[in-house]
């Protein structure tokens, strides 16, 4: 199994292969370059000191031997020059790749997350490659680039002024300062597309669409009752990974942490928060934000105890100490106290955080299934009492000119197995663009 860092590095191969066509193209060749590089240093290498070892008498008379070492020499030189144009040039291209190592990341957290969900449920199994198969995707959601014109006299964003004046040092002197360039290269990489305000934002798009595309991929095959978790985990893992949340108290709310050996339940709360309830309250004073959360209970415990009942408790307004806290923060208070509400403030919290796709699913649309399908990559539909996705195929298959009339369409019905194995040329059709339907 592939590391998360190295699935990440993967895909940045993938998506500045599709972004940057001309970066890769060189990089490839660089690499060849350097490989064919040490190769024949270590030719010349192996040639001299055979040379040398069988050289018979004086080797300064031997005029063939001494041109032969010059030769070695000059040729030695010229590689290793090489060789520095060549660093220098994948510096270059490494520094424009990494641009796109957020959108690299973003895509190996999601599929670890997916290898993941067989905790869950042994039906969810998705493979690598059907995984690469829907980050291509979600980059041609998005192929249209845009692209901002320089314009002459303005400084890009993050880039200082050219300075003038006494200090600067002469143009000869500073030409012999730059490094040495592979000119060829140069010219293939062309102009960049991208100003760094405009990739910038190019790669949020490639960040957003490939989580986005991943997500709906995923949703088609969850139960019902897993939705709601897949979204709050894909949620709470992005938002670490960004630095807006902090692991542990993550995994406190995960795993709804309680303190046994809390003291009896005071007896001014005793109306309202059962000895369970105190206990989870008790271990959230080991959050910074909660340090205060007993000793506020005892103090507004009618305010507490307003919220406490209150139906939609996620919704209402918390006592004045805590009315400020965060959405994630109230999710770990609801979890504590009111865990009957938790399910509709994930609801509610994954809207804010990651947008209204990710809790609002829209009716399957078989059009746009079809166009993600394709004859390596079938359609499996997994069927209950009820359900029957055969005419909506049929209707598809009808408007691409796929018809039982025409030949075009078979469908097989069950009980026609050992038929099947015995039609080998059944399945052959389909390499012809025929479609078949078991």
């Amino acid at each position: 199994m592939v590391t998360e860092d190295g699935l990440a590095d993967q895909l940045l191969t993938l998506v500045v292969g599709r972004e940057r066509p001309d970066l890769a193209r060189i990089k490839l060749k660089l690499i060849k370059q350097q490989n064919e590089f040490k190769i024949k240093l270590n030719e010349l290498e192996t040639d001299l000191l055979f040379k040398l070892s069988n050289a018979k008498g004086d080797i300064l008379d031997d005029i063939d031997l001494i041109l032969n070492l010059e030769n070695s020499k000059k040729i030695s030189v010229e590689v290793a020059e090489k060789v520095k144009i060549a660093q220098t040039t994948e510096i270059k291209i490494n520094v424009s790749s990494e641009a796109y190592r957020g959108a690299a990341q973003r895509g190996a957290l999601v599929y670890f997350l997916l290898n993941d969900l067989s905790r869950i449920h042994t039906f969810y199994k998705f493979s690598l490659e059907s995984f690469i198969v829907v980050v291509n995707r979600s980059i041609d959601l998005i192929t249209q680039k845009p692209s901002e014109p320089k314009e002459e006299g303005l400084v890009e964003e993050g880039q200082p002024p050219e300075e003038t004046g006494e200090g600067e040092q002469p143009q000869e002197e500073q030409q012999q300062e730059k490094p040495p360039v592979d000119e060829e290269a140069e010219e293939q990489l062309g102009e960049d597309p991208f100003t760094p305000r405009t990739l910038a934002k190019r790669v949020d798009q490639i960040i957003d669409s490939l989580t986005l595309t991943s997500f709906k991929y995923c949703r088609r095959g969850l139960f019902e009752k897993h939705k709601i978790i897949v979204s709050t985990m894909l949620a709470l893992r992005i938002l670490i990974r960004q630095g807006k949340l902090d692991e542990a108290e993550v995994n406190h709310l995960i795993l709804g942490k309680t303190d046994a050996k809390a003291p009896p339940t005071p007896d001014v709360l005793k109306n309202f928060l059962s000895e369970v309830v105190w206990q989870n309250v008790k271990a959230l004073e080991h959050i910074p934000v909660f340090a205060s959360i007993t000793s506020s209970l005892e103090i507004d415990s009618l305010q507490w105890k307003k919220w406490y009942n209150e139906e939609k408790a996620e919704a209402a307004d918390l006592p004045k100490a805590f009315k400020d806290i965060s959405r994630f923060h109230r999710l770990l208070l609801l979890r504590a106290m009111r865990a009957d509400r938790l399910s509709s403030a994930l609801y509610q919290f994954i809207q804010e955080t990651m947008g209204t796709d990710y809790v609002e699913q829209q009716i399957l649309n078989m059009n746009e299934l079809y166009g993600e399908s394709g004859p390596a990559t079938p359609i499996f539909f997994v069927l209950f009492p009820g359900v029957d996705p055969t005419p909506e195929v049929e209707v598809i298959a009808n408007n691409v000119g796929k018809s039982l009339a025409n030949g075009k369409l078979t469908i097989i019905s069950m009980g026609q197995g050992q038929e099947i194995k015995a039609k080998n040329a059944l399945f052959n059709s389909a390499k012809e663009g025929n479609w078949i339907m078991l």
